[in-house]
């Protein structure tokens, strides 16, 4: 009798633990996660160096539209700090999160429907609910009764401003001046302009924080002190300063003469309040 031990279903269906005897076909749920990458290099022309290129400009259009932009500049409005054509980075961040601009920084904004049809960068002088007067005895702007030393990013041998202003910043706005007062067109020459010269907050693309080119001139952009005594804004409102340009600078259309007559227009739609005359008086000069 044979007595030799049958082979069970469990033995006939076993099979060698080694891969190599087990077809592709017989286990698709153990091919690779990855499978696509290499049909996609082998699709693509260049293979692994395209697909690694593509990746990496993917991620530089995610971070520069939601994180940082390069801006060249284009004027020599921020003389001396920034030159024409520097590039500087500017944060798309910086105020995405509750935060907001702060006198003295720096600032990338379109312009469009206020300034022109473009992107600008100019510094922040005031803020929602400042006011701003040019100028003290010493031909300084002052911002909320404080005098500011902005000397030492002026571009040397400009004055804080050629023509009496006084303003006051709405909610929401910003008062913007490029440091090379005498060659920037700024909020003083839009203040007849729709929006007053002021710069809606939501139409900030954000903050310049470095130049990064060319390598000689790399640095960081830090807010000047200048601004950090100014006391907060009392929301007080003051009218304009009303200059009389002479006849043959108005008919030359002069910087300063258009800078006066919006000072003209402006003043005609505010009264000031008794308390501040006086104080106007001593503060500002023709």
């Amino acid at each position: 009798m044979d007595t030799e031990a049958q082979p069970t279903e469990r033995d006939r269906s076993s099979r060698p633990s080694g891969s190599a005897d087990i077809p592709d076909t017989e286990r698709p749920e153990e091919r690779s996660r990855f499978a696509l990458v290499p049909r996609i290099t082998d699709w693509l022309p260049g293979g692994r160096i395209t697909l690694t290129l593509l990746i990496c400009l993917v991620v530089l259009l995610l971070l520069n539209t939601f994180v940082a932009q390069p801006f060249q500049i284009p004027s020599g409005s921020m003389e001396q700090g920034l030159r024409i054509g520097d590039r500087v980075l500017v944060n798309k961040l910086a105020y995405r999160f509750g935060a907001e601009p702060q006198r003295g920084d720096v600032v990338v904004f379109d312009g469009t429907g206020y300034f022109g049809d473009a992107d600008y960068i100019k510094r922040v002088v005031g803020v929602g609910g400042d006011h701003v007067v040019c100028c003290d005895k010493e031909g300084r702007i002052r911002v909320n009764g404080r005098s500011v030393d902005e000397s030492t990013f002026l571009h040397p041998g400009d004055s804080p401003s050629t023509v009496p202003f006084d303003v006051v910043v709405p909610d929401g706005t910003l008062f913007v001046l490029g440091d090379h007062r005498s060659d920037s067109s700024d909020s003083r020459d839009h203040l007849g302009s729709p929006g007053g010269g002021m710069i809606p907050v939501g139409d900030v693309i954000g903050r310049a924080d470095w130049i990064v080119w060319p390598v000689g001139h790399w640095t960081r952009l830090h807010r000047p002190s200048a601004y950090a005594r100014v006391p907060a804004a009392e929301g007080a409102r003051r009218c304009p300063e009303v200059v009389e340009v002479p006849p043959a600078r108005r008919a030359q259309g002069s910087a300063e003469a258009r800078r006066a007559e919006h000072g003209r227009a402006l003043g005609t739609s505010c009264s000031a309040p008794e308390a501040n005359k006086s104080e106007n008086a001593d503060g500002a000069h023709g």
